[in-house]
């Protein structure tokens, strides 16, 4: 760990580390921001859909680039990735909300075809196969300076916006039916935080991949929501975590042979089994304290 943050101060010699470093501290604040909204309102899997959906858009950018290099060799993954993810948000935003019954099976089966069809795509592309790899598991050590400054916007974008809209997600989230019938726009609230969502998910590709996205997207917002009540505090609560979990667990592999997205997945992981574990033993000694404060019965 002392030798990455030695690296660190080098800057000129290892430029991608500071930039590995900046993309995951913008990462941070965007599923701090956004995941608690997703842990309250419960759509953790339409989350996932939206992440795997996004390997389409990647697959179909890194084939259209191929195919035509010369009027769309500028079409960079993840704007693929960018416009399959919003896309994807408004859809099952919409079938969400308008289906009556079985909305999980067919979320399940976008969930599958997005992921398929940014592999079949693959299979017409050939060399690139290293490249879709780079997206679906991330690659935070080379990350280099225009996805810094793209994180960088869709981050004050995402912070706006909820700023913004901070209470009528707030709202959505409670009680959709009031809000319903005080006027709210309930299909469109939920579409603009699904698109957040999306948005978010193309800030944490660079740094644990589409497929491992829900891990840091959720897992330090439920473990602060393991504590705290309020929605403001589990926020700045997840941001914290999450520059931590971003920062810290990179450096302790620095120079192994451990990926640092893994590591930083398996680090949320164990907060949260700690965090949970810390609840429960909390519950037990207040229910053992009130037991042994209680009266004794008459005689």
């Amino acid at each position: 760990m002392i030798e990455f943050f030695r690296d660190l101060s080098h800057v000129r010699d290892a430029p991608h580390l500071l930039t590995g470093v900046l993309a995951g501290l913008l990462a941070s604040v965007a599923c701090g921001v956004v995941g608690p909204y997703v842990i309250v309102r419960r759509i953790v899997f339409l989350a996932g859909a939206i992440a795997h959906m996004a390997v389409g858009g990647v697959g179909a950018a890194i084939y259209l680039r191929f195919a035509a290099p010369e009027s769309l060799g500028w079409l960079r993954p993840i704007h693929g990735g960018m416009i399959a993810a919003v896309a994807a948000a408004l859809l099952i935003g919409t079938i969400h909300h308008r289906a009556s019954e079985r909305v999980d099976t067919l979320i399940g089966a976008l969930w599958a075809i997005g992921m398929s069809v940014g592999i079949l795509l693959m299979k017409f592309t050939p060399g690139y196969e290293s490249e879709l790899m780079g997206y679906l598991l991330g690659s935070i050590v080379y990350v280099d300076w225009p996805d810094v400054r793209l994180m960088l916007a869709l981050v004050a974008a995402i912070a706006g916006t909820v700023l913004l809209f901070h209470k009528r997600f707030l709202a959505i989230c409670l009680d959709e039916e009031q809000c319903a019938l005080q006027g709210v726009p309930v299909l469109g609230t939920s579409l603009l935080l699904l698109t957040m969502v999306a948005l978010t998910v193309i800030c944490l590709v660079q740094v644990v991949g589409l497929i491992l996205v829900l891990a840091l997207l959720t897992l330090p917002a439920a473990a602060a929501g393991q504590h705290l009540a309020r929605i403001g505090a589990i926020v700045w609560t997840s941001i914290v975590l999450s520059m931590l979990l971003t920062t810290l667990p990179r450096a302790a592999v620095y120079g192994t042979r451990i990926s640092p997205e893994s590591a930083i997945v398996i680090a949320a992981g164990a907060v949260y089994l700690a965090s949970l574990g810390a609840r429960r033993l909390r519950a037990r000694r207040g229910s053992s304290g009130a037991i042994a404060s209680a009266p004794d019965g008459p005689a």
